[in-house]
């Protein structure tokens, strides 16, 4: 009997098909954010990160050209079990010689090199305005800038992600997941901080207003509770974009994990939210202290993010994306390492007797409730996940996927 055999046979007794725990996995997608690859810098400027946000750390061989990144993109998906989606951000967008266009004009045809990736992988696309990182940015302001001008150019730019959303939909036939998200905030105490919110709201719902095909674009709204430069205020808290969502029909609230105070968790987040949208969406991190976007580790919260999803029969209303970047390690490894604990996470939570644990706590068995639980957590999973990833024709092992990693280094990375 295989160490797999024996695995199946131990979480039968406890009523859990492994079988079909792998099989339903291979059906979720999780959309794999391209900004690891190269520090969030994108390719329409040259500047630094600037809009709240910042990226840490100098490791050697970060991507400089659509086709390096795609490369390492490529690479890391072959580490990579289970389905995928492609996240994009707009400053992503590829021109030919001469073919610039500001964020305002951006057009389906700049994303062309995108969907010709998702279609070689038979994925969709995930999209993403940037709010950051441009000369547009007054006083730290976007879409909630007093400046009419300035106001009117970050709109234009929400437009036209709407837009190029639509056609990532119609090239992929998946649904596109588009996230408004901006670091619009204040360094210090505001004198007013509803007016912000206002213009916040009204730039939105102009953005909304853009024809599209609900069923194709999913548009998002997402909070965050302080950046770099903008830690006293931000224009879209949680409460404004939590109410963005519910008073918008067809916009989705999107969760970050890290974009909460540190003793809030997205783990309970997600199962009140589950009781009134039909649908949510999520950015997978690791805050340590602060939305610090570590790499996504098979740590408790993320444990706890993917049992509810699965506990609450919500992998179907569920849009997962991973979100981080780390400058201080090979970029590869941490959208491998990253992508696998989610994997993992998800696998867990399918590999858990929920309906039984439920049972027991509508019954205020605690005792027992609290006795399995804790058994769940010495179950051979090792075994299940070794599976799984020889079915996806994977390596299981860290160190066995690492020398390919480190191999691609010595090849091509050390070589920019």
């Amino acid at each position: 009997m295989s160490r797999y055999e024996e695995a199946k046979q131990i979480y039968a007794s406890c009523g859990v098909d492994t079988d079909a725990a792998i099989a339903r996995l291979k059906e979720i997608p999780v959309s794999l954010h391209c900004w690891q690859g190269d520090d969030v810098i994108g390719f329409d400027h040259d500047g630094p990160l600037t809009g709240g946000i910042q990226t840490t750390g100098n490791y050697p061989g970060k991507a400089r050209t659509p086709e390096e990144l795609i490369a390492d993109m490529e690479k890391a998906m072959s580490l990579m079990p289970g389905k995928k989606k492609i996240n994009v951000h707009a400053c992503y967008a590829v021109f030919e010689d001469g073919e610039y266009a500001d964020r305002d004009r951006l057009e389906p045809k700049h994303f062309r090199r995108w969907v010709e990736l998702a279609k070689k992988y038979h994925t969709g696309l995930d999209f993403n305005p940037t709010f950051f990182s441009h000369p547009k940015v007054k006083d730290g302001l976007t879409l909630s800038s007093p400046d009419e001008e300035t106001r009117r150019f970050w709109i234009e730019h929400g437009k036209a992600c709407i837009r190029i959303s639509q056609y990532f939909a119609e090239e992929t036939g998946y649904p596109c997941v588009m996230n408004i998200w901006t670091g619009d905030g204040f360094k210090d105490i505001p004198a007013d901080r509803m007016g912000p919110r206002m213009r916040y709201k009204e730039a939105i719902e102009e953005i909304l207003a853009e024809p599209h095909d609900k069923d194709k674009v999913k548009p998002c709204c997402e909070s965050k509770v302080f950046g770099i430069g903008v830690e006293a205020y931000t224009a879209g808290s949680a409460e404004f974009a939590l109410s963005m969502a519910a008073f918008h029909e067809g916009c989705l609230p999107l969760m970050d994990n890290g974009h909460y105070h540190p003793t809030e968790y997205v783990s309970d987040k997600i199962p009140a939210l589950l009781c009134f949208f039909p649908e949510i969406a999520l950015h997978i991190t690791r805050p340590v202290r602060w939305d610090s976007d570590h790499v996504v580790l098979f740590d408790d919260e993320t444990k706890e993010m993917a049992k509810e999803i699965v506990r609450c029969d919500a992998l179907d209303r569920t849009y997962m994306a991973l979100d981080f970047f780390d400058a201080g390690i090979n970029r590869i490894s941490a959208w491998v390492t990253g992508f696998r604990s989610w994997q993992k996470a998800l696998l867990s939570a399918l590999c858990t007797p929920n309906e039984d644990l439920k049972k027991l706590q509508d019954e205020n068995r605690m005792t027992e409730l609290m006795v399995m639980q804790e058994e769940m957590k010495t179950l051979p999973f090792g075994d299940v996940w070794a599976e799984y990833c020889a079915r996806e024709g994977v390596p299981a092992a860290g160190p066995d996927w690492l020398k390919e990693i480190k191999a691609y280094e010595q090849d091509v990375l050390l070589k920019r």
